[in-house]
């Protein structure tokens, strides 16, 4: 007995069917495994381990990029503040060397400026001792971009008489090697601006 031939249509259809079936399955597969890598790499990148001193493995939380370079950009403008600004006679010439390796051009112009305005020379002569106080900086960032603004409140010692200053400069941060301990943080100052200057008096 012969058997009755299929309709061709459906045996395209059924075919067609089929490898529609194949395809969405193998696009369901690809996605979970790409997701599945994906999730992989994040927590890779937000976890590290050491191994203690009996061979168990310690997962480690790390800090994450953006955080650390915040940290690190506090602490280079309040060490480039500190050497730029608390300055005597005794110290000037080796701090102020300490703040040009933390910042470019910007920075040494203004201090060719100060030392042509006698700044210095005034320092030696009577003997003042210019010491910060507190300096607080705030960093923004944008597209990569780092800006920064500090306020920065230092003293003015003359002997019998001590004046107070506040200081507001701005400036941007750009990533550079690590040149320790010349720059141990691995950043440069910019665009480096000294804003405003106001005598601190106790009408303030």
């Amino acid at each position: 007995m012969k058997l009755p031939y299929k309709n061709i249509y459906q045996v395209l259809k059924l075919n067609r069917a089929i490898v529609y079936c194949v395809i969405v399955c193998s696009l369901l597969i690809s996605s979970f495994s790409l997701w599945m890598v994906y999730t992989i790499h994040n927590k890779a990148l937000n976890a590290a381990f050491a191994v203690n001193t009996d061979g168990s493995i310690i997962p480690l939380k790390l800090v994450t990029q953006k955080e650390n370079f915040k940290v690190e950009a506090l602490a280079h403008l309040d060490l480039f503040h500190n050497y730029f600004y608390s300055i005597d006679a005794s110290n000037y010439e080796k701090n102020l060397e300490k703040a040009l390796w933390l910042a470019n051009s910007s920075v040494s112009d203004l201090y060719r400026q100060k030392k042509a305005e006698g700044v210095y020379n005034r320092l030696l002569q009577y003997s003042l001792v210019q010491k910060v106080l507190h300096s607080v900086s705030q960093i923004e960032s944008n597209n990569g971009n780092y800006t920064f603004r500090t306020l920065t409140v230092f003293q003015i010692n003359r002997g019998s008489i001590t004046d107070t200053y506040r200081l507001v400069s701005t400036g941007r941060l750009i990533t550079v090697d690590r040149n320790f301990p010349n720059n141990p943080h691995g950043l440069l100052i910019t665009d480096y601006i000294e804003n405003t200057l106001k005598k601190i008096t106790d009408e303030n």
